[in-house]
Parts: C-alpha cells; structure tokens; sequence
C-alpha cells in the first residue's frame, strides 16, 4: 500500500513537469526463484553458492498447476517474457497518457 501511494503521490505533484510514475504488481512468475529449490538451481554470490526456490519439504514436488492456479482464471504462471512486457507497455508511447497507476500483472487473481 505504501508503494502504490507513493505512486499516485509522485504522479500527481511531479505530473505537471512532465514526469508519469507507474507500479506493477506481479502475481506468479515462473523463474527459478519461485520453482521448488529441490530442483538444485543455484547462484553464486562473492564466491558463495546460494540455493535458489522455494523449499518443497517432505513433499519432494509441488503440487499440480491445477492446484496451484485454481484461483487464478488463466490458469498458470507468468512467464518472464510475459512480466517484462508489461514494463515495456509502460515505458512505450502506448502509455503515454498513463500515470498514477499500478498495473497488476497477475493472471486475473484477485478479481
């Protein structure tokens, strides 16, 4: 909540400079961070390799998408190409009129 103040703040005093302040708010997006951290993904930081995902525990594999998405109306995950896209409208002239808001980008969840 407090971004998106922020948002609708800077859009609205530094608007009349020519300046457009927009949030995304991202639902699930599939990439190595949010797949389960059994699967051995791994990044190295100052020489220090850190595991990546979400633990699965005992579970061993994630539920079903059918599961996970049941709530969701299109049924799935973003894909990176999907989230990033969603910056780019925001940055293109397609948006130009655009300013003080936050776009969810989240597969209809929350409908």
């Amino acid at each position: 909540a407090g971004i998106i103040g922020l948002t609708k703040t800077v859009a609205k005093e530094w608007g009349p400079l020519g300046v457009r302040c927009n949030t995304v708010a991202f639902g699930y997006v599939d990439t190595r961070l949010t797949r389960a951290k059994e699967n051995g993904e791994t990044m190295v930081v100052d020489g220090q390799k850190i595991s990546l995902g979400i633990p699965m525990g005992a579970k061993k594999e994630a539920p079903p998408p059918a599961v996970i998405f049941a709530d969701t109306p299109l049924k799935r995950a973003g894909q990176v190409e999907e989230a990033a896209g969603s910056i780019l409208l925001l940055c293109s002239p397609f948006a130009s009129y655009v300013t003080g808001h936050t776009l969810e980008v989240t597969g209809g969840k929350g409908i």
